[in-house]
């Protein structure tokens, strides 16, 4: 039987910190699971230019498109700033994304029981959250053209486009309807139709799509009003879908009610192959963090927790996915935390090793 394939681009700063510890996840589920994974290892981002000249060889983004599922650890830092915009580090991570068409980015926010005091917010306000913010991915304000600096006149003009049709809102509304029905079947759909045509537009396609769900319970906000009642009662929502620009800014939002970016994995998924699985790269939302790099400081959970993702998306290993999840609730739990997770409560600090060894030995404990 062919083992499934697994591509694993760990990038730059933290990256390949925390990337060392899902190889150590991943191994745990071949040694104990019998789960083995086809495992290959490239460059994307600033290491990826350093090396070739682009932060993302053509040779790697074909590996990308051939395999079962990318998992990414993050891309960018300061060495960095001075390069044209066309080979920046972040230009190799849209690459993928774009061509892989991965148009639908799933960001979940759970807030771990061990965790609640540490969210800004009340606990009550945030204990037992568990949503998930649909961000369409491929199109919108960071695709559209035209866009770029240009000179009218005596001074100079930026210009973002953003553009949407019908079948690029259709294809993740029906993502964000397939993901509602196997949760609570609740799906808030938001965006700016009060001052924005392409608003009108999305909420149009989505109320047609929703026609063909039912059973779920479709709502509409405006994405302010959205931010605000994401920090007055998170848990009025399940599933949130919206656009690239809203999707991206809301999900940053939502991460911090969980208390850390360290916390949050996102997959981004896209057509089915011939497989049956959709085309998906896994990635934690957190960047490379290069203040700490190399320190021993970063928190894999997220990266890791991107790999659960993968277990239940791409390889139909809901329940393994569920292990691994409850492995790290565990651990938290017995009050183990990274240098991000160090609150006022306290806790027992760990390096980036300690807790991916710490993960581990909960799952042994699971079996």
């Amino acid at each position: 039987m062919t083992k499934p394939s697994l591509l694993i681009l760990p990038g730059d700063g933290i990256g390949p910190e925390v990337m060392a510890e899902v190889r150590k996840i991943i191994g745990w589920f071949g040694e104990r699971r019998g789960l083995a994974f086809d495992v290959s290892e490239d460059l994307v981002g600033g290491c990826a230019y350093d090396k070739h000249g682009t932060p993302l060889h053509d040779d790697t983004m074909a590996k990308a498109q051939e395999v079962d599922a990318v998992l990414l650890g993050a891309v960018g830092g300061p060495k960095y700033d001075s390069l044209d915009f066309s080979v920046k580090p972040e230009r190799g991570l849209l690459r993928l994304r774009k061509e892989m068409d991965l148009f639908s980015n799933l960001r979940p926010a759970q807030c771990f029981d061990a965790l609640a005091d540490f969210s800004s917010l009340k606990k009550d306000v945030v204990a037992g959250l568990d949503i998930m913010i649909v961000r369409e991915l491929t199109s919108g304000v960071y695709f559209g053209e035209p866009r770029g600096i240009f000179k009218e006149g005596n001074e100079r003009v930026g210009i973002n486009t953003q553009r949407y049709t019908e079948s690029e809102i259709a294809r993740v509304a029906r993502s964000a309807f397939e993901l509602a029905m196997r949760r609570d079947k609740k799906l808030c759909s938001m965006e700016k139709a009060n001052v924005m045509e392409s608003g009108i537009l999305w909420r149009d396609v989505v109320t047609e799509v929703g026609k063909d769900y039912p059973e779920a319970e479709l709502s509409h906000m405006y994405a302010d009003a959205g931010a605000m009642q994401l920090t007055r009662w998170p848990k009025q929502f399940d599933v949130i879908v919206t656009d690239n620009l809203f999707g991206d800014l809301l999900s940053d939002l939502a991460a911090m009610l969980t208390g850390s970016l360290g916390m949050l994995p996102s997959a981004s998924l896209g057509a089915p192959m011939a497989s049956g699985r959709p085309k998906a790269l896994y990635e934690p939302v957190h960047g490379s963090a290069p203040d700490i790099a190399g320190q021993g400081k970063a928190n894999p959970i997220a990266c890791i927790l991107s790999f659960a993702m993968a277990l239940r998306y791409s390889f139909d290993q809901g329940d393994e996915a569920t292990r691994l999840e409850t492995a790290i609730e565990t651990v938290l739990a017995k009050g183990l935390r990274t240098a991000d997770l160090m609150g006022p409560e306290g806790g027992s600090a760990v390096s980036t090793s300690g807790m991916g060894d710490a993960i581990v030995a909960a799952l042994d404990a699971s079996i």
